[in-house]
């Protein structure tokens, strides 16, 4: 009898510890729509800036918009540890394909996806949405306006982000600019992110392709 009920206050211990994962707090991601480019950061040190693409469909938060939600949000989920490079996922696993950069005529979401949660009324629909930062096989697109509401990456730099971050990071996409210095002003950065446009103008519409872009489906 002693047995088992020391069997019994182990499970629950363990599972009382895993549930309590801790947080990230010490990274954070920030997104600049203008500049098309996404800042690392482990507290307020800079550890690097990649180039990205948000939406073609221009910026905001409606489901059905395909447009890139904007304010703070956070990562819910993080999918595809130890997958390769190019890896390819449709909703959310893999499939076993493996696709080079700049495969012709595909566009899914590959190498890894980090889930975001939106913090905000002006982006509480992200996780439904399926709204994430993940690897994209079109990096010649990469640096302008390209996606279906997410924000992508080349490979190798969505690769270097998910190894650094963990559940719970922060993630801020704004409108403007990348600051200058690691260290933004804290209430430019709390304007940009609350006084931020609930949508905008979608940029001209890219020219025709092949193959229908792939990366809808979530």
């Amino acid at each position: 009898m002693m047995c088992r009920r020391s069997a019994f206050l182990l499970l629950a211990l363990a599972f009382f510890f895993s549930s309590c994962a801790t947080k990230d707090s010490d990274h954070r991601i920030l997104v600049s729509v203008a500049d098309q480019s996404l800042a690392l950061f482990h507290k307020e040190r800079l550890l690097g800036r990649y180039p990205i693409s948000t939406s073609r469909f221009g910026l905001g938060d409606r489901p059905g918009s395909r447009a890139t939600p904007l304010g703070r949000m956070e990562v819910a989920k993080m999918i595809g540890e130890g997958a390769p490079l190019g890896a390819v996922f449709k909703s959310r696993r893999r499939t076993g394909e493996v696709l080079r950069p700049d495969a012709p005529g595909r566009d899914p979401i590959v190498t890894r996806i980090i889930w975001l949660k939106g913090l905000q009324p002006q982006n509480r629909h992200a996780f439904a949405r399926c709204i994430y930062i993940h690897g994209t096989p079109e990096e010649r697109d990469v640096g302008h306006p390209a996606s279906f509401g997410c924000v992508r990456m080349r490979s190798v730099d969505v690769l270097t982000v998910f190894n650094a971050i963990g559940v719970g990071a922060t993630v801020d996409i704004i409108p403007g600019s990348l600051p200058e210095s690691p260290q933004q002003p804290a209430p430019a950065l709390k304007a940009q992110l609350q006084n931020a446009p609930i949508a905008g103008p979608p940029p001209p519409p890219p020219e025709p392709q092949t193959v229908a872009a792939a990366g809808v489906p979530r």
